[in-house]
């Protein structure tokens, strides 16, 4: 028995009565890691801090408040689109950095102007991109907050929520993936790297620096994420930057391994 499929229907909208008269909205957290030296006898590591970008806003909703960055987006413009140029307006950055979606968000309330979602983004930034940050129109001031502080705020909106969720993702991908690399110079010791992922995932703790190298550099899984840097005539280049012993020097490659559970 054949089935007859049904004719089609032009179905046609008014555009005018079905459209939100301000676009949907992109909201971004915004990730760095500060560093501030540390005044001792020897050289050693700066000390290093996650923080996460906040505008004050100077509107009449939330006015005064705390918030991420973010904005309406345009008729003319994808969600991806807005939120980089969201990124370049409220930090001067252009599309060179790690950005990401991270999810939709709603609930009844969340803005008091009206049926507002918004989508939020996750965004990584070397510090030294962030000298120049600045509040955008409709903020009165842009200040990176140490993510501990960050959360004692009475953050406008849901973007505390917001905030929670992008933290507990860029500490997922931070043990599974090569992120690391937003935070760190192209070219860095084991102890920088390994420095940066006990920032971000403070539970992540190793007692044992040889093991952590060897299972980095050596197992089958890893292996070949990282690759020494080399002087023209192919010997191992050195750092003596952080160390008084010379530390190899190391860069991230292409390759990304893929994990199985089965």
């Amino acid at each position: 028995m054949s089935i007859k499929p049904l004719p089609a229907r032009r179905i046609s909208y008014r555009t005018q009565k079905h459209r939100s008269p301000d676009g949907l909205p992109t909201d971004i957290c915004i990730f760095t890691i500060t560093s501030q030296a540390r005044h001792t006898k020897t050289k050693s590591l700066p000390t290093k801090q996650l923080s996460v970008l906040l505008i004050k806003r100077k509107s009449t909703t939330f006015g005064e408040q705390w918030a991420l960055p973010g904005g309406f987006s345009k008729e003319s413009e994808t969600l991806d689109e807005c939120a980089y140029r969201e990124l370049k307006e409220e930090t001067n950055i252009d599309r060179d950095v790690h950005i990401e979606q991270l999810k939709t968000y709603y609930k009844p309330g969340r803005d008091p102007r009206g049926w507002i979602p918004s989508v939020a983004y996750v965004s990584l930034v070397h510090e030294e991109l962030l000298a120049h940050a600045k509040a955008d129109d409709d903020a009165s001031e842009a200040r990176l907050f140490p993510i501990e502080e960050a959360f004692g705020l009475q953050l406008a909106f849901d973007h505390r929520e917001i905030l929670t969720d992008a933290l507990a993702r860029v500490r997922e991908k931070m043990l599974q993936t090569n992120i690391a690399k937003a935070f760190l110079p192209g070219e860095f010791t084991l102890s920088e790297l390994l420095q940066v992922i006990e920032t971000v995932v403070p539970t992540f703790k190793v007692s044992d620096r040889g093991n952590f190298e060897r299972r980095l550099l050596s197992t089958t899984r890893r292996q070949g994420i990282l690759e020494p840097v080399l002087a023209a005539d192919g010997t191992p280049l050195y750092s003596t930057e952080y160390s008084n012993s010379p530390a190899k020097l190391y860069r991230f490659t292409d390759y990304m391994p893929v994990a199985m559970i089965y």
